[in-house]
């Protein structure tokens, strides 16, 4: 039977491993979560590692490692041995903004340290507005801007994660001045905007879901350049003539250390890929408000590139530093 040129690749590089290399995974392997239980990338990790499970053969357990934006998880992979037991689930912050931030503070640099298996899945964030607000969409929002220049405030759950960027970038395209007030969790700033205490805020549509459906909040849009799949009567920001070219998503990518073994990195984008084909996780991701995206390694990495680039961009022209 002629193999592939993936497998064929594969096999050869088999055999310069280690015999311990070849059996992986021999045992338990652990999904660190840089951010605390009950989160969004914590509800992805748990559904992915229950079908990884399935395709490695072996548990896979949830480890949460919360701290300083979530480099703390990061940076405890990132020096984690290179054997393929040690794995991060990690967003687009940790992996791609903080590096701009932070700079000189950061104890790891995912370029150098952490090898990209594959994406996992795209999450748009929703721009919510109290009830009171006198916008009703975003064309309304951005007339209202204009015409009371930095008067309207929008929250995030921090200084230079992809909340505060989705609202910089917003202010950029269309022209507006916009207050950013920073929170420490989705939960108070989703209860400040029900109650008028700050106009809007960027969040996960999971987190956002409850005050959506309860009519606590009202749903002004998207971040993604289309209609989510999750929510297709929420219009995108960029179906708004003023701001036709506004695209910024969070996502969520599986990471290893950067010395682990090229052979053991395949495997895992193999496994990754086939969990993410299953039409249950497919279903239960969506339900948490992302778009399941599998990509093989390089395109991953073209990804991150590209998305680095777009980050960068924003960073430079808001002056985005660390609180």
């Amino acid at each position: 039977m002629k193999l592939s040129r993936r497998h064929a690749l594969l096999a050869a590089a088999a055999i310069a491993l280690p015999a311990w290399a070849q059996d992986y995974p021999a045992r338990a392997i652990t999904l660190v979560v840089p951010f605390t239980a009950g989160g969004g990338v914590d509800a992805v990790a748990r559904l992915l590692a229950e079908k990884l499970r399935a395709s490695l053969k072996q548990p896979v357990v949830v480890d949460n490692k919360p701290g300083a934006s979530g480099m703390l998880g990061a940076a405890a992979v990132a020096k984690a041995p290179g054997d393929g037991y040690t794995l991060l689930l990690g967003s687009a912050g940790e992996t791609a903004i903080n590096p701009l931030v932070y700079k000189a503070r950061m104890q790891y640099q995912p370029q150098k340290d952490l090898a990209p298996i594959t994406l996992v899945t795209r999450v748009p964030n929703v721009l919510v507005a109290s009830p009171g607000f006198p916008a009703k969409n975003v064309a309304e929002l951005v007339s209202y801007a204009k015409a009371n220049p930095g008067k309207v405030g929008y929250a995030t759950s921090g200084v230079g994660n992809p909340q505060h960027l989705n609202g910089e970038l917003l202010a950029s395209v269309a022209g507006i001045r916009l207050n950013h007030v920073p929170y420490k969790g989705a939960a108070n700033q989703l209860v400040d905007v029900a109650s008028g205490v700050v106009d809007m805020a960027f969040v996960s549509y999971a987190g956002a879901a409850p005050f959506i459906k309860g009519g606590r909040v009202k749903v002004l849009a998207v971040t993604s350049a289309r209609r989510a799949s999750f929510a297709p009567d929420i219009p995108a920001i960029a179906e708004t003539p003023a701001t036709a070219s506004y695209s910024l998503e969070n996502w969520f990518g599986l990471f290893a250390p950067a010395s682990t073994p090229a052979a053991i990195q395949a495997k895992l984008n193999a496994a990754a890929a086939d969990a993410l084909k299953d039409p249950e996780l497919i279903k239960r991701l969506r339900e948490q408000g992302g778009e399941p995206a599998p990509m093989t390694q390089q395109q991953f990495r073209d990804f991150i590139a590209q998305e680095t680039q777009k980050y960068a961009q924003i960073v430079e022209s808001a002056h985005i530093t660390p609180e």
